[in-house]
């Protein structure tokens, strides 16, 4: 019994000891290269490629979390559809039938969205 499980375990370590090992390889090498090369232009902010001008903590625009939230519900459209495409032989109009309920509940949501001016970026 405990043969079947052999296979499992020699693949847990192994996994464990090549995550450890490149783990301190690159904790290695990146304190090897920051102890070289340390200039104020490597250590500068370079998010947003200017210099912070408020503090961190300001309020954003909530047409910002619309938009993202939108963003959110339309990727996950596109997640829906492969694997409803993969399967349309097998569900036939009853797949169809659904999918069509589901698309247009959201075009619904997106007209609605357009209408409240969501999409409007002034």
């Amino acid at each position: 019994m405990l043969a079947n499980y052999l296979p499992i375990l020699i693949f847990l370590t192994l996994a464990t000891l090549l995550a450890g090992l490149l783990l301190g390889l690159g904790t290695l090498f990146g304190r090897l290269s920051t102890r070289r090369r340390n200039d104020a232009e490597k250590l500068s902010p370079y998010e947003c490629g200017f210099e912070a001008f408020e503090d961190s903590r300001a309020r954003f625009d909530v047409r910002y979390y619309l938009v993202a939230i939108l963003f959110i519900v339309f990727d996950l459209e596109i997640a829906f559809l492969f694997p409803w495409a993969v399967t349309l032989n097998h569900t036939a109009g009853y797949g169809l039938v659904v999918m069509a309920i589901f698309l247009s509940i959201l075009v619904i949501g997106f007209i609605y969205e357009w209408k409240k001016g969501a999409l409007e970026w002034d």
